[in-house]
């Protein structure tokens, strides 16, 4: 399979089979924690998970409230399209205030990032196939497909957690590290699959963050290219 590369294709690309997207006829399964999560077995996701200090707690207040009386007139089941519009409405925003950059931007070190990208790659071709992802100083995005059987809150737990007690450890801290927990889209069909790599590879642009202030990861038919501090490499095994 070959993705979308900065510069476009020098081979003509394979697209995604079909059965990799949301099909509108089968269940879609929903589980709550803080947030609301979909899930319809082995199609691509696209997720964000962001740093425990990474949003003021005024602004999450207000945009909590202002969810809450969204969703009381917007009973489930939803569609399709009602759920692009929460997400449009909520997920869109908190993206954008991450992009500022408030909080301790911890993943701007080399160091810390590396853990998260290593994280990520672990059991990638075994439990999911990664099509991309981007750590910006205070939050991850990640796109990518699930196999049959894992379910998302087992994937982002894995993530979330080797990644903070490997990062904890270092710093010789304990606690929090992450949010509590995360936004997660499901995806529509090509035309979304190849928004979410262009969104995944243009953020640190619109963040207007130096080459050594992210990590960007972009899979290409079986090779690994990741562009961190400096341009180095980061193996995709530990």
């Amino acid at each position: 399979m070959r993705f979308l590369k900065e510069g476009g294709f020098s081979n003509p690309p394979l697209s995604p089979p079909l059965t990799y997207f949301v099909n509108p006829y089968n269940p879609i399964n929903r589980h709550e924690h803080h947030l609301p999560h979909w899930q319809q077995g082995s199609i691509f996701y696209f997720l964000t998970w962001r740093l425990a200090d990474s949003l003021p707690l005024s602004k999450l207040k207000a945009w909590k409230s202002e969810r809450e009386a969204w969703l009381a007139c917007h009973q489930e089941p939803w569609n399709l399209e009602i759920e692009k519009e929460y997400h449009e409405r909520f997920s869109q925003e908190i993206d954008e205030w991450l992009d500022q950059g408030e909080g301790s931007c911890l993943l701007r070190n080399t160091t810390y990032s590396t853990i998260v990208a290593k994280a990520i790659l672990h059991f990638d071709g075994e439990r999911y196939t990664v099509a991309s992802f981007v750590i910006m100083p205070n939050h991850v995005h990640v796109l990518f497909c699930l196999y049959d059987g894992r379910r998302l809150e087992e994937i982002v737990k894995l993530w979330k957690g080797f990644s903070a007690r490997e990062i904890n450890r270092l710093m010789g801290k304990s606690g929090s590290f992450w949010q509590a927990d995360y936004w997660d889209r499901m995806i529509r069909n090509l035309g979304h699959f190849n928004r979410c790599m262009e969104y995944i590879r243009e953020n640190p642009a619109k963040a207007n963050l130096e080459k050594n202030e992210f990590v960007f990861y972009e899979s290409d038919g079986g090779l690994f290219h990741i562009e961190n501090n400096g341009g180095q490499e980061c193996p995709p095994s530990f």
